[in-house]
């Protein structure tokens, strides 16, 4: 059993970890709150903003003004892992970099055995993964988080348009944890570049509404302004959803953490407690054995 001094020390330990952990918790929940209301008012927007890109850009066959909807055939691939600066969130970033690594093993098994497979880097995590391992990272974007506004993601956004439309890249994939709640992540790979074609819907029996907008100045005109709009808009709410996705998995983490903690003590106080009451109980044997020696 250990001596009173060493559990002494250790749950004085045990007990400043508490107030860390319990300290990075509430800093989390904060930031999460002001994360999460971001992403929540962003999505409805962003999502109708794409359905109508789709629709729109499914119906110009003018490869001129819809050369962010060619599909080439995917040669050059180039994957925009979203991860974080910071550990201490539980599985955050380990998901998404098995994730980015599983991707360029399996679906683009080929093009990696070719060396044409390149990453961008949104967070240390990633970038100190990928670069220590020797994968092609050409850009690294880890200051992105400090500070996090459309503008940033916006010049990101531009760098990545300019890149497939010249065919520097034939696909650019997003690969990024999609904000659910604080305890859930849903881990999401996206198709950036070229924009997805509209998914069919289920056939029904029953007649389904055509979509249908009237243009004004023109179709051509309004799929050139609304194109890198919608796609600036993907990418920000991508990185939205990454950033609250963390502050969700590090609160998460602390307070397991703290938790855990908690039941260390107690374990920890009940065994200071038998080792006080072992030292209590030698030394009364010692008095009574040293009355005794006396008597005789």
């Amino acid at each position: 059993m250990p001596g009173l001094k060493e559990v002494r020390i250790r749950i004085a330990s045990v007990k400043s970890t508490q107030q860390i952990t319990n300290a990075m918790k509430m800093v989390a929940a904060s930031k999460l709150r002001k994360a999460q209301m971001a992403i929540i008012k962003l999505r409805p927007y962003a999502a109708k903003l794409r359905d109508i890109l789709q629709n729109l850009s499914a119906t110009i066959d003018n490869s001129d003004e819809n050369i962010f909807s060619q599909e080439r055939k995917p040669e050059k691939i180039l994957l925009v892992v979203i991860a974080s600066n910071r550990g201490l969130c539980g599985a955050f970033n380990s998901n998404i970099i098995k994730m980015a690594v599983n991707l360029a093993a399996t679906e683009y098994n080929l093009q990696n055995s070719k060396n044409q497979v390149s990453f961008i880097t949104i967070g240390r995590k990633a970038t100190e993964f990928f670069r220590k391992r020797k994968y092609q990272v050409i850009e690294s974007q880890d200051e992105l988080f400090d500070q996090l506004t459309f503008a940033n993601a916006s010049v990101i956004a531009e760098k990545l348009m300019k890149s497939f439309a010249v065919k520097d890249y034939d696909r650019i994939e997003l690969i990024y944890n999609q904000f659910k709640n604080a305890a859930v992540q849903k881990l999401i790979v996206e198709q950036y570049l070229p924009i997805a074609p509209q998914q069919s819907p289920v056939v029904s029996k029953e007649p389904t509404a055509a979509a249908d907008y009237i243009f004004e100045p023109g179709k051509e005109v309004i799929i050139r302004e609304l194109i890198p709009k919608t796609l600036r808009i993907q990418l920000f709410k991508a990185i939205l959803d990454s950033y609250a996705s963390e502050q969700g998995a590090r609160m998460t983490a602390m307070n397991k953490a703290t938790e855990n903690a908690k039941d260390l003590l107690r374990d920890l106080n009940i065994s200071y407690n038998k080792a006080r009451q072992n030292a209590i109980t030698n030394a009364i044997l010692e008095i009574v054995s040293g009355a005794e020696a006396l008597k005789g």
